[in-house]
């Protein structure tokens, strides 16, 4: 560079720079300039590697720490799943069976009408066998691989009925019939079970436990159980409590609160049969005395069965037959007459130290359907079917037994309440 004009570059002495470099030595310079450039790792101020690295570390590290908190919750769930499904399962005896799936296959119910039943809407009774329905609008409803049954009701909105079997070697069996055709078994190798009066509750006992669930549409939900004594049996639904009889042999029943818990330790020593409850929630039932062999009527508290009112005079048989009319004034219930088994008609209303009852028919069998307050029918010991009308046997005219029409020979019909 020139400092002053015409003042050559170069002010040493030493030889002049030669300006004379050919294009092609040009071009290696710079070649060679640029390859040393790339070949000298320079740190970066940014390393995207390392950041991707170590954020991979930490999502890594993350994910672990979910993973282990997930599998203990899961183990926690299992263990109390385990838990609670080995305190369902452990117990004596043959096991339960709670299933469900209907056979698809199986057609709609077929239905005909049986002659000589009266079609009358006002009876709100019907007639089963083991396989056939027959309903008071003189419908007959066979019922697909079902039987033999011992009770029946209509399902919650009468798209079909829960059937009982018969007690067997295996035990008792609880069936689905829907109006389609579709059957389902519910339970199977019970012990006693009995159903709610609307149906949508089931009480069973099931080796050393008492069991209840309830039915929504077709499956048992919300089983709840609890220990029970060697003989305790379920015996009836007394709004959310199940009524237990502790030893059909000796008196005493308790009340069972699913919602509580176990059965109370405290139960009634006294009761012999429970027949049914009045308007006001109280139960009528049996109750033994001091006499030898002797009882009486009478109507207990509904949370502890304490005795309010007791009734004497009528002789009663032991074998827990009865039913109560809904408005609560008459019973219907099994007896003697001298020494003669009869039904009995009791006036609830004047019960007291000197109660009356009068012969109302053949005994009965079964449940007893009061259609109203004043009609009622059962079941006498041959299967047919015996209609009280509580105007003729306050008059002295007992009802009289008339076989069950379209009913197969060899069949003993059930009476289905509900209808």
């Amino acid at each position: 560079m020139s400092g002053f004009p015409g003042q050559p570059d170069n002010l040493t002495d030493g030889p002049r720079r030669s300006y004379q470099v050919r294009p092609d030595e040009l071009e290696g310079a710079v070649r060679d300039t640029l390859s040393r450039q790339v070949a000298l790792a320079r740190p970066l101020g940014v390393d995207p590697a390392g950041q991707a690295i170590r954020r991979a570390n930490r999502i890594r590290r993350r994910r672990t720490a979910a993973g282990l908190a997930l599998a203990a919750v899961a183990t926690v769930l299992l263990s109390a799943g385990m838990a609670q499904l080995g305190a369902e399962t452990g117990r004596d005896g043959k096991p339960i069976v709670v299933i469900g799936d209907p056979d698809p296959s199986v057609g709609p119910i077929p239905t005909a009408s049986v002659p000589g039943v009266d079609p009358s809407p006002g009876t709100p009774a019907a007639r089963l066998s083991s396989e056939t329905l027959v309903s008071a609008d003189g419908r007959r409803l066979v019922l697909p691989d079902v039987g033999p049954a011992e009770r029946a009701q209509p399902l919650p909105g009468g798209d079909g009925w829960l059937v009982v079997s018969t007690p067997s070697t295996a035990g008792r069996s609880l069936w689905v019939v829907q109006n389609d055709g579709l059957v389902q078994v519910l339970l199977a190798g019970a012990g006693p079970i009995v159903l709610a009066p609307d149906s949508r509750q089931v009480a069973w006992r099931d080796g050393s436990d008492l069991l209840v669930a309830g039915l929504i549409g077709t499956q048992l939900i919300a089983v709840a159980r609890t220990p029970a004594p060697t003989d305790a049996e379920p015996v009836r639904f007394v709004g959310d409590s199940v009524l237990v009889r502790l030893d059909p042999a000796d008196a005493g029943h308790t009340l069972w609160r699913p919602a509580v818990g176990q059965l109370p330790g405290a139960v009634d020593r006294q009761s012999l049969n429970v027949y049914g409850k009045l308007p006001d929630g109280r139960l009528v039932g049996q109750i033994a005395t001091t006499g030898p062999g002797r009882t009486c009527l009478a109507v207990l508290d509904p949370t502890h069965l304490t005795p309010r009112q007791t009734g004497c005079g009528p002789d009663l048989s032991q074998d827990g037959a009865g039913g109560i009319s809904a408005d609560g004034r008459w019973l219907l219930v099994n007896g003697r007459v001298g020494k003669a088994s009869r039904a009995l008609l009791v006036d609830l209303w004047r019960l007291g130290a000197n109660t009356k009852a009068v012969s109302a028919g053949p005994p009965m069998t079964g449940p007893v359907v009061w259609s109203d307050d004043s009609h009622a029918s059962y079941l006498d010991g041959t299967g047919d079917l015996v209609r009280v009308d509580v105007g003729r046997v306050r008059a002295g005219k007992p009802a009289s037994p008339t076989p069950v029409p379209g009913v197969p020979a060899g069949d003993r019909p059930v009476l289905v309440t509900g209808f």
